[in-house]
This record gives C-alpha cells, structure tokens and sequence, in this order.
C-alpha cells in the first residue's frame, strides 16, 4: 500500500483529531491530558509550524505529525515534533515516513536540530525507529512520565541535527 505524507488542509481536521486524541487517551506516549475539539483543534493544529498527514490510495489519513519551534529567541533554531499513527494503521511504516517528511521539512523551516524532549522509555518501537534514522539519546530524565495507572516511567532526550 502506497502511502504519502503532504500537508494537512481543513478538511483534514475531524480525521486528525480522531487520531490525535485517540493516542491522547492511551496515555503511554504524549504529555497531554486533555482532548482536542473541533475548535480547539483546528486552533492547535493551525498554530504549529506545520502539519504533515499520512495518506494511503484512497486518500484516508492513518497518522499525522506536528512541527514547531522547541525554544525561542537564542535557541529558535531547534524544533521539535510529536507524530501519531492511527491503532487501525500502525505497522505500515506510517511512523517512519511521518518522521523523515518532518527532518525535510524542519529544514526547509529553517531548523537546524530537530529534538525530542520526552520519549517515553518503554516506547520501544519509537526509539529504534529514531535510533535508526540517526538520532542521539541525549540521557535520560528518571520518572520524567505519569502513565495513566500514576506510575512513573524514564523518559529519553533525543535529538538530530538536521
């Protein structure tokens, strides 16, 4: 199955944050807590830097990512991005294309680094596929996660220069 990656458009929103709220509730891999709706979607998904959808043949989005600034001012250059794959098409490869649209796109933003602040440890699928596209574990951050049952896991810096 053929899939490509090209920017989100607002037709896109209610798929995108179907799937964005979707890995919101696991609660094993982003920070956030509280979901999006149709206005405070398309007000997050419209804030970012950019936005890329996976798309297979027929058009249906299977994942997205988010692109923005990670700091500003002396440290503007860096930028950071958060990617989701829908449970319905996860181990096609979505992931990795989501990440290498966003190492081009990071660039043509005018990015220098592309750093991830909060891998979750345990999120072992994520840090190979970052491992093996060349991104560096900055350390780790003890108990830097509150999964849903108030356990604590390590989370894993990560970045690359771009």
């Amino acid at each position: 199955m053929q899939i490509t990656v090209r920017a989100y458009c607002a037709q896109d929103l209610p798929r995108m944050i179907g799937i964005w709220n979707e890995v919101v509730a696991e609660g094993v891999a982003f920070p956030q807590e509280e979901l999006l709706d149709a206005h405070t979607g398309a007000a997050f998904f419209g804030g970012q830097s950019y936005c890329g959808v996976a798309c297979d043949e027929a058009g249906r989005i299977g994942g997205l990512y988010i692109l923005h600034p990670n700091n500003v001012g002396r440290c503007g250059h860096i930028c950071n991005a958060s990617y989701c794959v829908a449970s319905d098409s996860r181990g096609r490869h979505i992931g990795e294309k989501l990440v290498l649209d966003s190492l081009a796109q990071g660039r043509a933003h005018g990015f220098r680094v592309l750093q991830f602040n909060a891998v979750v440890a345990t999120n072992t699928h994520a840090r190979h596929l970052y491992e093996r596209l060349g991104f560096q574990q900055l350390g780790v951050i003890p108990g830097g996660f509150r999964m849903p049952d108030g356990r604590c896991e390590d989370i894993c810096p990560y970045y690359r220069t771009l």
